[in-house]
């Protein structure tokens, strides 16, 4: 997984715990996820409106 090891990845954790806290570090990763999943719904949104836009321009 992209060259982290085990301890590579606990210390992030450990790391990110200690900055975000561990009450906001939930709710943290719950937003990445939902902007992602925001994100690629806009990509494919935005592939399937380019051609139409091209068409009306027309």
């Amino acid at each position: 997984m992209f060259g982290i090891g085990t301890q590579e990845l606990l210390i992030f954790l450990v790391l990110a715990m200690l900055v975000f806290g561990s009450a906001r570090l939930p709710s943290l990763m719950r937003n990445l996820g939902r902007s992602a999943i925001e994100f690629k719904k806009g990509m494919r949104d935005d592939d399937s409106e380019t051609p139409s836009e091209t068409t009306k321009s027309s």
